[in-house]
């Protein structure tokens, strides 16, 4: 009796008999043959597709295997193109190719598992995708590979809205595989060249609406948490990383009555000294006089148990962490009303900083440079990162849109 044969007798036996469902299924032992009368082609689409329906242990295996070989088969018509909600493209992954084999023995032995999987994946897509091209009869050649070729394909990913990121990858993997067969005298020029991936528009860091800053600046009050506010207020009021804060250490904390200096820094190593408004010196003072800190601590802001041993390169285990100020700040916001809520539920802590750099700009007047050096933006030469301030203080959608609406037609 044939394998087919024996499907369709299995399947009778089950609706017959209605029996425990596995009854209808094939063995292991002709899971095999079943695959390969797929693969080769042996079954013609109607049989196969219901061998594949009620073979339900393997249906995963059998359709992406079922799917290759219709997909590679010479002489047959491609399969039709998935609408853009699916977002799959359907390339073979186990169709194999003299080039990528040659050249994965040759560049990419030395990589890990992950690397080598990501590499061949995008190949296997980009050699699938030019196998396609008029003229190479469904066979990819190096020669087709041209600098048209690719930048038809790039079009292609940006269409079906493959990320930036991944676009970049893919651009990286074929320039080596490109080199490489340069090298091996089957192309003469890189078509990766020349060919540009536009970056994607950045979202401008946020600027808090009076609402929230109301809400925000009302929360900590009524905490009445001389720590809290003094953490608030360095990043409210003097644009301080959660970084800064958290290793603030006390020999650089100059703050008195009158005097508010502080010499911070360690994203990056990114030290400078700022000058405190009396808006946050006043709360930083206070909790250093009354607040609850351990007074042997280096650290400016310690945490309530002393971590032992103590970490490498800290000078005390009372440091409190970036991810101990992060949940403070999950906390603080935990304390408002179901109306004070919806204005701050997905601000965070570093937003304060985004918005303290906003109103420096528009309030106190502090031009790129300024506000750049007071940041901490500087450059490995010294000098400060203006594109990194500009970032920080370019303009949202929404204020865009609000100007626009004074725009006249006359």
């Amino acid at each position: 009796m044939s394998l087919l044969s024996r499907v369709h007798s299995k399947r009778t036996v089950f609706s017959e008999q209605n029996r425990d469902p596995d009854a209808g299924l094939l063995s292991k032992n002709e899971t095999p043959k079943l695959l390969t009368e797929i693969f080769q082609g042996h079954m013609i689409l109607y049989e196969a597709a219901d061998a594949l329906l009620y073979h339900q242990q393997e249906q995963r295996r059998i359709l992406r295997l079922f799917t290759t070989s219709r997909f590679i088969r010479k002489g047959e018509q491609r399969m039709s193109t998935p609408r853009p909600d699916d977002k799959i493209l359907l390339f073979p992954q186990t169709a194999t190719n003299e080039w990528i084999e040659a050249y994965a023995r040759a560049e990419l032995s030395g990589k890990n598992e992950a690397t080598i999987d990501a590499y061949l994946r995008i190949l296997r897509q980009l050699t699938a995708w030019v196998a396609q091209l008029p003229g190479s009869e469904g066979q990819f050649h190096p020669k087709f590979l041209t600098k048209t070729a690719f930048g038809d394909y790039m079009e292609d990913l940006k269409e079906q809205e493959y990320s930036t990121g991944h676009q970049e990858r893919v651009k990286t993997v074929v320039n080596a595989f490109a080199n490489w067969l340069i090298g091996e005298g089957e192309m003469r020029t890189n078509p990766t060249r020349g060919i540009t991936i536009a970056p994607q528009a950045l979202l401008a860091p946020r600027e808090l609406s009076k609402d929230q800053r109301l809400v925000l600046r009302n929360l900590v009050e009524r905490s009445g948490d001389l720590r809290g506010e003094a953490m608030f207020v360095l990043g409210y009021w003097a644009g301080c990383r959660v970084s800064d804060v958290s290793y603030l250490l006390m020999k650089y904390t100059q703050v008195g009555r009158k005097i508010g200096k502080l010499h911070i820094g360690h994203k990056g190593e990114k030290y400078r000294d700022i000058i405190l408004l009396n808006t946050a010196r006043e709360p930083l003072y206070e909790y250093l006089q009354k607040g609850k800190r351990a007074r042997e601590s280096h650290y400016v802001f310690t945490s309530q148990r002393e971590t032992i041993p103590v970490p490498e390169g800290e000078f005390d285990g009372w440091r409190l962490g970036e991810a101990a100020i992060h949940e403070w700040f999950k906390q603080l916001k935990t304390t408002a009303t179901e109306a004070e809520a919806s204005f701050i539920r997905d601000v965070t802590f570093h937003d304060l900083r985004h918005d303290f750099a906003h109103r420096a700009k528009k309030e106190a007047g502090l031009d790129d440079g300024e506000l750049a050096v007071y940041l901490g933006h500087i450059t490995k030469r010294g000098t400060p990162a203006i594109q990194t301030t500009a970032r920080y203080t370019q303009p949202s959608m929404d204020q865009i849109r609000q100007k626009l609406k004074d725009m006249k037609g006359q």
